[in-house]
């Protein structure tokens, strides 16, 4: 009788951190990140994407959905086989959901000097998506696949 031979499945490759919700803690965000990723053995163009997803998320949480006292925490989840990265950004302010300006509303506002990040993560991102985070928060994933 043959028997099918078995599937070799890796567990996901998971990093989570709570960072304070400071400019500074958006950097360094961003700079786990990328070493995280390099010692999972990431392929570059993964990592140059999940760089910049990763910088517009963390300083979103720490700009715009920070409490006082409170951290925002970064997860990433990488699936080595498939090549499929989730990065979570988790901010304490679940009232505050992330708008993104249409387009055309973008490259009208020549003079604004932010309100584009969620419009790069957006392009950049496979798919993104904005989650509750009970009791009083939210979460923003983006889901990047390997090339």
């Amino acid at each position: 009788m043959k028997q099918p031979a078995p599937q070799v499945t890796t567990a996901p490759l998971t990093f989570r951190q709570l960072i304070s919700s400071t400019r500074r803690g958006a950097r360094l965000a961003r700079l786990l990140s990328v070493d995280q990723l390099h010692s999972w053995g990431a392929p570059q163009e993964l990592i140059e994407r999940a760089e910049i997803v990763v910088a517009e998320l963390a300083a979103n949480a720490a700009i715009h959905g920070s409490l006082p006292g409170r951290s925002f925490r970064l997860t990433l989840t990488f699936h080595a086989s498939p090549g499929l990265l989730r990065i979570d950004v988790t901010d304490s302010r679940g009232d505050r959901w992330p708008l993104v300006r249409p387009a055309s509303a973008v490259s009208d506002a020549s003079l604004d000097t932010s309100g584009r990040g969620l419009s790069l993560v957006a392009a950049i991102a496979d798919r993104w998506d904005t989650l509750p985070f009970p009791p009083s928060g939210k979460t923003v994933r983006a889901e990047l696949q390997a090339p």
